[in-house]
């Protein structure tokens, strides 16, 4: 075993910072890219999740090589700090955007709230059986490979929900930005090429990146006296997940698609809770020689915050509208534990007393959890339409 780094070696590795951070950031955009005009050749009641799935690759890899050296708070840190980033902050953010674009257009409502579509209620519905599961990996306090088996049938069902749902209006190729539009712009071999080219390209590149970008994020953290649990915990995912929250915000601002921006974040979420869950036994079994089972029971406090939160967001979005009380209320809870750490017991209280608030006024408000109702018909709907 060697001894620990010296702080001359701390400082050395820190100072990769320098490339790694833009390499990784630059390889997620590349991805996105590729992903963005990629959605066009999929069937269309699944283009959100793929592209959902494939903008968070990024932080796929940099997991993987932390479940790689089995640091199991580490693991924590980034898996954790990546969902309360999506809820906590990408939800937020796509009401602001949409709030700015609305009054821009000269509405004068200043608290507008987001219209989801009917068939939303898939991706809505969708984040309660891995959260649910996961309530079950959370009391048991460990996360083993028969559970990552169950969370990845858990999103192969989902996948299978959303192809079966009657088809939404197809993307127009205005709805993407920037290299993505230029890529989709260009003749049927060349455009082929493109997208493959640029999957390859920011594969290789996180692939080359991904490990050095973790370890100059922990010497930066040493380096400023943080936490590396809590760099690792919101710098990670937020770099990592930037692309795909700017692709998100580009549509917020479109007349009409603040719902498609919405359901791409929340598609990400049931992705995570999924299939990036499911992938960390795996790697860590890898990593170990043998099938292991990953000690979870000290990060409760962790996931629990986690799955609250997650909870919460699924029954405000029930009702298919996102009002500014509600974006407002997740960004404020998750500052809250971000300027403070040590606040996780009360910020899960929070959590669970409005969770509880929101189901209990379902008794007064039928349309509090619409959306459990309305998918049941739009699975009959989808069996009936045609193909």
């Amino acid at each position: 075993m060697s001894g620990a780094p010296t702080p001359d070696e701390v400082r050395q590795t820190a100072v990769h910072a320098i490339w790694t951070f833009p390499s990784i950031l630059g390889s997620a955009f590349v991805l996105a890219w590729g992903a963005e005009a990629a959605q066009f050749y999929i069937s269309q009641g699944l283009a959100l999740a793929m592209l959902a799935w494939l903008q968070t690759l990024p932080e796929f890899a940099v997991e993987a090589v932390i479940a790689w050296e089995r640091d199991i708070p580490l693991m924590t840190a980034n898996f954790t700090g990546a969902l309360r980033l999506l809820t906590g902050v990408g939800w937020p953010m796509i009401w602001i955007v949409f709030a700015v674009s609305h009054r821009r257009r000269g509405k004068r409502d200043p608290w507008p709230h987001i219209e989801l579509e009917r068939e939303h209620a898939a991706e809505v519905v969708g984040l309660v059986p891995p959260l649910a599961y996961f309530a079950w990996i959370v009391f048991k306090g460990t996360l083993d490979c028969v559970d990552a088996a169950v969370l990845v049938l858990l999103y192969a069902a989902y996948m299978v929900l959303l192809q079966r749902l009657p088809k939404r209006d197809a993307e127009d190729v205005e709805d993407v930005a920037g290299v993505a539009r230029a890529v989709l712009r260009l003749d049927s071999p060349r455009r082929q090429m493109a997208i493959v080219g640029l999957f390859v390209i920011g594969g290789v590149g996180l692939y080359l990146t991904a490990h050095p970008f973790l370890e100059s994020m922990k010497a930066v953290a040493v380096s400023l006296g943080v936490s590396q649990f809590v760099f690792v915990q919101w710098v990670a995912p937020f770099l990592s997940e930037f692309p795909e929250k700017t692709s998100a915000f580009y549509w917020a601002r479109r007349r009409g698609k603040a719902s498609m921006a919405l359901m791409n974040m929340v598609s990400s979420n049931v992705n995570q809770w999924t299939v990036l869950a499911a992938m960390i036994p795996v790697v860590y079994s890898l990593s170990v020689g043998h099938v292991a089972a990953v000690p979870m029971h000290e990060h409760r406090v962790e996931l629990m915050l986690t799955l609250l939160q997650s909870a919460l967001g699924v029954v405000l979005l029930s009702n298919f509208t996102f009002h500014a009380y509600e974006a407002l209320g997740l960004f404020l809870l998750w500052l809250a534990q971000f300027l403070v750490p040590g606040w996780r017991e009360e910020v899960s209280v929070i959590y669970a007393v409005w969770l509880v608030l929101e189901l209990g006024s379902a008794v007064w408000r039928p349309g509090r959890l619409r959306a459990f109702a309305v998918l049941p018909a739009l699975w009959r709907e989808g069996g009936r339409a045609p193909r």
